[in-house]
């Protein structure tokens, strides 16, 4: 009796610690986002600050996306239409920035007041607009703990079974984990759309023909206009083993195909690289070592390049505080991994590590192969070999940046398609949720072999918006027929080039606001959130900080 009175007590516990595990596993709010983005927080936020329930749902443990993973320079654009959370956000960096202890490795004078476009430090609006990595992460996690936020990290969403679906609405997302978030909202803040695809949301990848939506600037961009930063600028490079001898074979990362006809629609996307952090700082420096899997005949196009005299290795070089740089791609052969990365955006999880770890070899092999190959001239070699990783960043990582840098992945096909006719002010934009003002800006999608046997680089444009414009609300809603409860705050619908300015890190964190202000208030007023009407939206974006209109 007394053992199966035992037996019986052990059952229960047993039960009990299994309906607790299943309980655990099952998570809810009225709002859930996924992504551990800069547009992810301030979407949270916003939620919370308007009386919902949220949960954020992060496949990164570190926040931030890009802004915290190297992007210290930021494209601000007009800093005039930067409001809202995002103003909120650069003025926690010039608080840190105003004690004067967070100039560890400099002194605030010696770091001087040139920014991208605009002056870096804004006493006027107590913003900065070029920061470290480590304080923009910061920066967020104070936004993510001053507002309370609950925040699941590392998890990742099962893109194949994981999002239960109900009469055109998701009840449920499913990480691999196995955790289960319920609610009556979601967000996609991840810059490859993952949530949005699966959910059976439409959307695009590579470019649209330039025909598709009237545009000039979509498409294959082959011949000579004066739109090109990143391209050989008339180099007359030999693109063979032997130069001048095709029979000889192609040096590696040129493609042997056609590269398209101008305005030709294809499956090409920008190239991505990784924003490192280096410095000249010798106690704050780690050198740069030859990474595994290391192939100096990666880099044979380069040496080519510079025995033709092109020394623009540096100028894309950009101080951030402390000594310190925000590194980026520039010139015909630099940091962007042009033609390697098609099949990102609806790679397994198993094929995209591969394509980054392919990326961080390639980079990584090339800060090595600038600062040791005997080849390289000895005024960029030695020039390289002043600079190292910044020891007190990504110091769990490597010192290497935490996100690989997607300038586009998915872009959805939604209520509104955002086009160059909008960014260029030559359509009127009606329901505007924030604005973008940032140059068009694709970098390079393919390098080919020209006509005339030579080396050149495709797909870069550099076109001036001439004024801010307006980003309509349809953008980050989805066809109502297709989702009638998710919001996409990165991965809007527009087209290739119009998303080329979009695509900027203030950008995120505006859309991402817009985006809880719809959620929260749809739940607040009982309606879809398609069935919102855009003046009740707007007087609220509105009253939060939100730019909305620029009549300057």
């Amino acid at each position: 009796m007394k053992l199966n009175f035992v037996t019986l007590i052990l059952a229960t516990l047993l039960l009990a610690g299994c309906q607790s595990g299943s309980s655990e596993k099952e998570l809810k709010a009225d709002v859930i986002v996924y992504g551990g983005t800069s547009s992810a927080v301030t979407t949270a936020v916003q939620i919370k600050r308007m009386g919902k329930s949220v949960i954020i749902v992060s496949p990164d443990v570190h926040i931030g996306g890009l802004t915290s993973s190297g992007l210290g320079y930021t494209d601000t654009g007009n800093k005039e239409v930067i409001g809202g959370l995002a103003r909120e956000f650069y003025h926690l960096l010039y608080q840190h920035y105003m004690i004067p202890e967070s100039w560890n490795w400099q002194k605030q004078s010696e770091f001087g007041n040139k920014g991208q476009g605009t002056p870096a430090i804004d006493g006027e609006f107590r913003t900065i607009w070029l920061f470290e990595p480590h304080v923009a992460e910061e920066a967020f996690e104070k936004m993510i703990a001053d507002s309370n936020l609950t925040i699941y990290r590392d998890e990742w969403l099962d893109r194949s079974a994981g999002v239960v679906k109900e009469k055109g609405k998701i009840i449920s997302i499913r990480t691999l984990s196995g955790k289960v978030f319920r609610g009556k909202i979601f967000v996609d803040a991840t810059y490859e759309g993952d949530l949005m695809a699966a959910a059976g949301v439409s959307y695009h990848t590579g470019r649209e023909g330039s025909s598709q939506y009237n545009e000039e600037w979509n498409g294959v961009q082959v011949g000579d206009f004066p739109v090109k930063h990143h391209d050989f600028d008339n180099l007359k490079i030999s693109p063979y083993k032997i130069p001048g001898d095709p029979s000889s074979g192609l040096l590696p990362r040129i493609s042997p195909n056609p590269p398209g006809n101008r305005g030709d629609a294809d499956k090409r996307i920008q190239a991505y690289c990784y924003r490192t952090c280096l410095t000249d700082n010798p106690d704050n420096m780690v050198p740069f070592m030859r990474p595994p899997g290391y192939d100096s005949t990666q880099y044979e196009l380069l040496i080519r390049i510079f025995e033709a005299g092109w020394r623009g290795t540096f100028n894309k070089f950009d101080a951030i505080p402390n000594r310190k740089l925000d590194v980026n791609n520039h010139g015909p052969f630099s940091f962007d991994n042009i033609g390697m990365n098609y099949d990102y955006p609806d790679a397994s999880y198993e094929r995209r590590k591969e394509i980054i770890d392919e990326h961080i070899t390639y980079q990584k092999g090339l800060l090595y192969f600038i600062a040791n190959d005997p080849r390289v001239p000895v005024e960029v070699s030695s020039e390289m070999l002043r600079w190292g990783y910044s020891a007190d960043e990504f110091a769990d990582n490597g010192n290497w940046p935490y996100n690989i840098y997607v300038r586009e992945a998915r872009r959805m096909i939604g209520d509104f398609v955002m086009t160059e006719n909008e960014v260029l002010s030559r359509k009127e934009v009606t329901r505007s949720i924030g604005m973008g003002s940032y140059n068009l800006d694709s970098h390079n999608t393919q390098r080919y072999v020209t006509p005339e046997g030579f080396t050149e680089n495709e797909g870069d444009v550099e076109h001036p918006t001439p004024n801010p414009y307006r980003i309509d609300l349809g953008s980050i809603l989805p066809k109502k027929e297709e989702c009638s409860n998710l919001l996409v705050s990165i991965c809007v619908s527009s087209s290739h080039i119009a998303y080329g300015s979009i695509r900027m890190e203030p950008v995120f964190m505006i859309l991402g606001q817009s985006a809880g202000t719809v959620a929260a208030m749809a739940l607040e007023k009982k309606k879809a959130i398609h069935d919102l009407t855009y003046e009740e939206i707007r007087e609220k974006l509105l009253a939060d900080g939100q730019v909305l209109e620029y009549n300057k």
